[in-house]
């Protein structure tokens, strides 16, 4: 708290000492201090909200930023709030970070409790923000489009492949081909490989209409077989597969790869066919795997072994381990490679002094063979950038190592190998030392090099396959939180921060960039109508009447972004969807061009959309922390907020006038990961004592 706040403050604590004493008469008069006159005028101001002339400006609101857990706990800034503001912006807790948990769901508990805390008080709630790259849940997005990895079964493919794999369909037969069925190169999953492809006619209506069978199959009655496909198709899709003469499974399909699995033990005799038939919807094109299209017996013998115990992590059981300071555990479901099933995480808070402080061990059922080779396979990522170490060790700590493995933010999958030098190798050791972070492990596999079957193909994803998918995801993102929340929210920030500071007439990108944790660009995926589908899925799911906004900052530094952001307005509207305002954020400072705020706002009246001074807070200048903060400058700090309020009411016609948001009532604490330290609020920090900026938001809104 600065000097004059102390002093204010110290004179008070005196009075209340002063009048547990004895009270004698003085013959002489002392004027009150400067400092405690002033801040007895700036306490005889009443509540920000009562001067609000609500007659020339009947749709104005005034609102706050706020704490979710701050304003739930009804303590003494719910108080403040309720006293003096109008609405109410959650600053993080209804954001996608917040509330997309590890496997897409929505936890929305805490935000349907504070929106029934404000219906309760009888104020509103502005929802913040449905559509922005930086607080999101950035790992759950970046996981459904990274590359996936696709397991062969460990056992003897029953069905013949022969003529898939070179090209002529030898032993298959096509009865109806539909508009043509042909193998073709590098259309399959990974690199150069082969697929199946079959396109419907114009008029096809019949599952039969596009139909391929399968060479006989020779099964062993009674025993449980089990058939995998991995098919895609240019547009939605729809097919079936079944052996002759028993029910078949039913699916759809789309740009991408979709493994069909099922298992069949109740065959009519001992030799059997498969029968695709994808006929049914017109001008499908279909492709299915030929690598991974699989028919084999589950009680038959495998062909390779994997070495580790629980190395998909799905019983729930961690590894052994040892070290100190460190954690070690099972995730949730939903937390592993691909946002499915578990993982193994090994937390250790900061780098050791050897790489093997921090270890995780899995046994072998007996010692390695000496002088094999062994592969080792496992998808790994962190919380952070670093090193990890494998080996495989004995009793007496005598290892062979495989090598330094770099670990990145995202799931990537490790492929190493390494040759034991003696017959003693009895476990497999991760070593984490160097690590500081979590380290998320999954799918670990360790097999002999001279093992066949059991391979792994990973798939990259196209362009087309992305867009697709994190169109879902936005879907399921906005729908969950407009649906959930509109008996209480009216009006959303739907698109936050879309244009770029340094080409202000076009979006931001996150390509090129070193990412933070939870920063992702949907822009990058879905394109410049990426706005467009938010504020189209925004009005479907939500009321009639809901007011949908766009919103940046700098834009009263930036005119052009200004422009910029306003061009992109009557974009998203050329393709048919509804901007209902537009949103300044105002995080400026009492050195700020007076001159361009006025000029940005005449910028946003003339477009006849609503304007909200969505997030505004007035810092004292660079580098200035309320520990050094001179009553000069809180004076000049009243005096922008002021300016900035009276402009709006100027420059902005009455029919247009959203309201103004403060997004900072108090003071930044030193802490905070938003202007750490800076006085840019009405209140300070510590008591919550009103100060000069008050004076400034309430003349500026009785137009003083």
């Amino acid at each position: 708290m600065n000097q004059y706040y102390k002093l204010a403050l110290s004179l008070g604590l005196m009075a209340v000492t002063a009048s547990c004493a004895k009270q004698e008469a003085l013959d002489f008069h002392v004027d009150k201090p400067i400092s405690f006159e002033a801040q007895e005028e700036i306490d005889a101001y009443q509540a920000l909200k009562t001067y609000i002339n609500k007659e020339a400006n009947p749709n104005f609101i005034l609102g706050a930023a706020v704490s979710l857990s701050d304003y739930n706990s009804k303590g003494a800034m719910y108080r403040l709030i309720n006293s003096n503001f109008e609405e109410i912006t959650a600053g993080y807790e209804m954001k996608h970070g917040a509330v997309v948990q590890a496997d897409g769901s929505l936890a929305l508990d805490n935000v349907k409790s504070f929106l029934q805390t404000a219906s309760g008080a009888g104020i509103s709630v502005y929802g913040h923000t449905l559509m922005w790259h930086a607080n999101q849940n950035a790992g759950y997005l970046n996981g459904l489009i990274a590359p996936f990895v696709v397991k062969s079964p460990v056992f003897d493919n029953s069905l013949d492949v022969g003529g898939l794999k070179n090209s002529t369909l030898s032993g298959w037969e096509h009865p109806r081909s539909g508009a043509g069925i042909s193998i073709v190169d590098k259309q399959g999953m990974g690199a150069d490989a082969k697929a199946i492809k079959l396109v419907s006619s114009a008029v096809s209506s019949s599952p039969e209409a596009l139909q391929l069978i399968s060479p006989e199959i020779a099964v062993i009655p009674g025993h449980k077989y089990e058939v995998i496909c991995y098919i895609k198709s240019d547009i939605p899709g729809e097919g079936r597969i079944g052996f002759q003469g028993m029910e078949s499974t039913s699916f759809t399909t789309n740009l991408s790869w979709k493994e069909v699995k099922f298992q069949v033990s109740e065959f009519n005799g001992d030799k059997v066919k498969l029968h695709f038939d994808l006929g049914l919807k017109p001008n499908v094109t279909y492709y299915i795997d030929v690598n991974s299209l699989y028919v084999y017996d589950t009680q038959g013998e495998p062909s390779v072994n994997n070495l580790v115990a629980n190395g998909d992590f799905e019983s729930g059981s961690a590894w052994g381990g040892w070290g100190s300071g460190f954690e070690s555990g099972i995730t949730a479901d939903g937390m592993g490679v691909g946002n499915k099933g578990k993982a193994l995480y090994v937390t250790n808070p900061s780098k050791k002094s050897n790489y093997w402080d921090v270890q995780s061990s899995s046994s072998f059922a007996e010692p390695l063979n000496n002088g094999e080779t062994y592969n080792l396979s496992f998808w790994v990522k962190g919380t952070a950038e670093g090193v990890i170490r494998p080996e495989l060790q004995s009793t007496n700590y005598a290892s062979n190592g495989f090598g330094q493995v770099q670990v990145t933010r995202e799931w990537k999958l490790v492929n190493i190998s390494t040759t034991t030098t003696a017959a003693d190798r009895i476990r497999l050791i991760f070593s984490y030392g160097e690590f500081a972070g979590t380290v998320y492990i999954d799918d670990v596999a360790l097999t002999s090099a001279s093992n066949s079957g059991g391979s792994s193909t990973v798939v990259d994803r196209s362009s087309d396959e992305k867009k697709m998918i994190i169109s879902q995801a936005l879907q399921t993102w906005i729908s969950g939180m407009v649906d959930s929340s509109k008996t209480y929210v009216k009006a959303w920030a739907v698109v936050n921060e879309p244009m770029d500071d340094g080409r202000p007439s076009e979006l931001k990108s996150g390509v090129g960039r070193t990412l933070k944790a939870d920063e992702f660009y949907w822009q990058d995926y879905l394109g410049k109508d990426y706005a467009v589908e938010a504020f189209q899925l925004a009005r479907a799911h939500g009321n009639q009447d809901d007011k949908h906004f766009i919103n940046d900052y700098n834009l009263e530094y930036s005119l052009d972004k200004c422009r910029g952001l306003i061009k992109y307005v009557e974009y998203i509207e050329s393709k048919g969807a509804k901007v209902d305002g537009i949103g300044t954020q105002m995080h400026i400072s009492i050195t700020s061009d007076k001159e361009k705020i006025a000029e940005m706002f005449r910028l946003l009246a003339a477009t006849g959309k609503l304007i909200k001074v969505s997030e505004m807070d007035i810092g004292l200048g660079e580098g200035v922390k309320t520990s050094s903060a001179t009553a000069e400058q809180y004076q000049a700090q009243a005096e922008m907020y002021k300016y900035v309020i009276q402009k709006y009411f100027e420059l902005v016609p009455a029919a247009q006038r959203y309201g103004i948001t403060i997004w900072s009532p108090l003071d930044s604490p030193q802490n905070s990961s938003w202007r750490p330290g800076e006085p840019i609020g009405l209140w300070t920090l510590e008591g919550m004592v009103r100060k000069p900026a008050y004076t400034g938001v309430a003349d500026g809104l009785a137009g003083k």
